[in-house]
């Protein structure tokens, strides 16, 4: 049985979308405006300031937009004046989408262990950013924060067992006070589909896609019947062992491929993006944090057939460019 150490009513979030753009073959803006209308979707992740994209939102005020900067644009952030980086803001992002319509700007993308030349420059860039936010008395609508891979954890099993990699605690852990501070979230790109192909002797296929029935994770008065919990609670579990209490944790990417990999399948994507919805939309949480529910973006808006990597990395929309779903999916 499940255990709650916090009394709470349950608190529905938003379910947004990555609207990735590495493909050659995307509809144009006002395709994806109807899509994402149709659809009922008012939450979209960019992953770059590209002024044509970001203009494209300015006429639909009822979607809210996570933009990122991306990772090689942040050592001349991190390096300028407050006023370069004021200058940055309203040249780059705030002169082509109002700023109401601003949720999160995500600075950087999985930096830490995966791009560590950028390391450095991730919390100076932030800092520089959060202050030009300051200057607009933009702070307390638009928040910071920079999406980490799941690989940041050194450990995860079990979850309240969670903690950091030491090689990037150094510069992890400044940051994530900074998000206490500012009362912004801690974003991860947690894949289950990843951990299941890499640990199928640990990891089954029904507890990556919320249909384990039996197999469960006892983590002391704890239950876990899917690995999306028990992930997003071993980031809260690490957070705590570091001293940070109370930060949210945000999934600024999950999903599942159609096609080209292993278990990868429109029916097996449907099922996991369905529930990750459904937690969402009724605020189930998760058991450290039951009735707190989890922000989520899916990946991904559309097939993106230039990226690089294993086939399936390129088959992960929703949609065709056509703007049919895959699979029928509700976002509400």
């Amino acid at each position: 049985m499940r255990v709650s150490h916090q009394s709470c009513s349950a608190a529905a979030e938003p379910i947004g979308i990555c609207y990735g753009r590495v493909a050659n073959n995307l509809p144009p803006p006002s395709t994806v405006l109807e899509i994402l209308q149709d659809n009922g979707i008012s939450s979209v992740r960019l992953f770059n300031t590209d002024p044509a994209t970001l203009s494209s939102f300015s006429a639909t005020p009822t979607i809210h937009l996570t933009i990122g900067v991306p990772n090689e644009l942040l050592p001349a952030l991190a390096s300028s004046s407050v006023t370069t980086t004021l200058d940055w803001l309203q040249s780059n992002i705030l002169a082509h989408i109002p700023a109401n319509q601003i949720r999160y700007i995500a600075v950087g993308n999985e930096i830490f262990l995966k791009d560590p030349y950028y390391t450095p420059h991730v919390l100076p860039a932030i800092l520089n950013l959060h202050q030009a936010l300051q200057t607009l008395g933009l702070d307390n609508s638009i928040k910071l924060s920079s999406p980490q891979a799941a690989s940041v954890l050194s450990a995860s099993y079990p979850p309240s067992s969670a903690s950091f990699d030491p090689s990037v605690q150094p510069s992890l852990l400044p940051l994530l006070r900074f998000l206490r501070d500012t009362n912004s979230p801690f974003m991860v790109n947690s894949y289950p589909y990843f951990s299941y192909l890499r640990n199928k002797n640990y990891v089954s296929l029904e507890y990556a896609l919320f249909r384990a029935t039996s197999e469960v994770v006892n983590d002391g008065e704890l239950v876990y019947s899917n690995l999306f919990d028990a992930s997003v609670d071993a980031f809260v579990s690490a957070m705590e062992r570091e001293g940070v209490v109370g930060v949210p944790v945000v999934v600024s990417e999950t999903g599942w491929p159609t096609g080209g990999g292993e278990a990868a399948s429109v029916e097996n994507s449907r099922a996991y993006n369905a529930e990750v919805v459904r937690r969402a939309v009724e605020g189930v949480g998760t058991p450290r944090r039951p009735g707190v529910g989890v922000e989520v973006f899916l990946f991904d808006l559309f097939d993106e057939n230039e990226k690089h990597g294993e086939e399936f990395e390129r088959h992960f929309g929703i949609f065709g460019p056509d703007g049919l779903k895959a699979y029928d999916l509700n976002f509400n």
